[in-house]
């Protein structure tokens, strides 16, 4: 059922707007005493979830009784992030998904199903895990929050997947992220059919149709000023919510360049982006827009760490995102490897598989740590000073000397490709 839709390529939803819009559909779900929300983290700053989540609790006061974020692999937030997130909720509310212990396996999806939805190429079952509080927590509601937009594993963001993975367990994000790594990134970046929906999708409707979950989705845009703004509010407890969500992103997300671009910059705001495993979307989301030896230089005033995990980061360090052919390589040979199939398939998702260069400019990991995983290295203020993100705008900019590039100031809130990508 949708509770509330509102958006379009043009919408602009104010503060006014988006209150107005989810204490509308809070209404018709009627009274509630037992408040779970499930936002995201940090790492999806933009997408206003924070402030829903502060519009929750100053809807339920009392009666929200848990705030569990997203965080999937992530680091837990810290205070300051919370405070900065979710301004004016209580810090007793929040608690910290483990996701290599906090979860319960809900149900088993048939290794049948799982080769059916691949062509054949895996056969393993997979587990639909859940942290433990979401399936066991006895909430009358559980409102998932979060922003649909174009995904690497998965097609679109969101809906299901912000439970499934995003408080999943290590099987199960594992080895959906290993589905989709093998099935193919560009296949899936912008679908809403893909294997890995697929896999949430069923396990939704076979494992967890007796919880009260209710999604409140956004789209977020950009304006004529170059200013993120929300272009659409979705809320719902079905598939449809998602659906109309995932048609409004590709009309306001996906864009789409004439040519292949040779130069590609892109910037990592370092409140969003710490580590490679999530800095990586600059080349995830601009792949199928760059030209065959194009370059792609990644600003990183933020980086500090590969992955977000400690075990992934070792994994990352010891294997490089060195294209497919050496990761299955790597993968046949090594037991640690196998037991970690999510950084095997991020290897894999990291690598232009040698067709463009990848340049990253680190504000704190070294020369040697960024060329050991098979990037090139550059030093972040001599690069800031050629290519200002202040100076810059979202898309074609000329320099003074007469370069021209193409500047992407968030790689999360978009997918790129050219014409010609899109034809193969």
């Amino acid at each position: 059922m949708i509770y509330y839709q509102s958006g379009s390529e043009n919408t602009v939803i104010n503060s006014t707007d988006l209150e107005f819009g989810l204490y509308s559909a809070l209404a018709k779900l009627g009274p509630r005493r037992k408040v779970l929300v499930v936002p995201p983290d940090c790492t999806r700053f933009h997408s206003r979830s924070g402030d829903i989540t502060t519009l929750i609790y100053k809807y339920y006061k009392e009666n929200l009784k848990d705030i569990l974020p997203a965080l999937g692999t992530h680091a837990p937030m810290t205070y300051n992030e919370i405070d900065e997130m979710y301004k004016g909720v209580p810090k007793e509310l929040f608690r910290v998904h483990d996701w290599r212990k906090d979860v319960v396996t809900v149900g088993t999806i048939p290794g049948e199903f799982v080769s059916k939805i691949t062509n054949g190429a895996i056969n393993y079952s997979w587990p639909a895990q859940l942290n433990k509080l979401v399936f066991n927590g006895g909430h009358d509601l559980i409102l998932s929050v979060g922003q649909v937009v174009p995904h690497e594993v998965i097609g679109m963001a969101n809906y299901n997947k912000n439970l499934f993975i995003g408080t999943g367990g290590p099987e199960g994000i594992n080895k959906s992220h290993f589905v989709g790594a093998t099935f193919g990134m560009e296949r899936i970046m912008g679908k809403t059919d893909s294997p890995v929906r697929s896999l949430l999708n069923y396990a939704s409707e076979h494992f967890i149709s007796h919880l009260p979950v209710v999604y409140v989705q956004t789209v977020i845009g950009r304006d004529e000023s170059g200013k993120l703004v929300i272009r659409g509010l979705f809320i719902g407890d079905d598939e449809k919510v998602f659906q109309l969500a995932a048609e409004l992103s590709l009309k306001v997300n996906f864009i789409v360049v004439d040519k292949p671009l040779k130069k590609v910059v892109v910037y990592l705001d370092p409140s969003e982006f710490r580590s490679t495993w999530l800095g990586n979307k600059s080349i995830y989301r601009t792949r199928m827009a760059m030209a065959d030896n194009g370059e792609l230089i990644v600003l990183a005033p933020g980086l500090k760490e590969f992955g977000e995990d400690k075990e992934i980061d070792r994994l990352i360090r010891k294997y490089g995102y060195r294209g497919t052919p050496s990761t299955l390589a790597s993968l046949k040979e090594s037991e640690e490897l196998q037991q970690n199939l999510s950084a095997a398939a991020h290897l894999i998702h990291g690598s232009s598989e040698g067709r463009f260069s990848i340049t990253y400019c680190p504000g704190h990991l070294t020369r040697e740590e960024i060329e050991s995983v098979n990037f090139k290295y550059a030093d972040l203020k001599k690069t800031l000073k050629r290519y200002d993100p202040s100076k810059l705008k979202d898309g074609y900019n000329k320099l003074q000397d007469g370069e021209e590039i193409f500047f992407i100031s968030n790689p999360a809130v978009g997918l790129w490709s050219s014409k010609e990508r899109l034809g193969k």
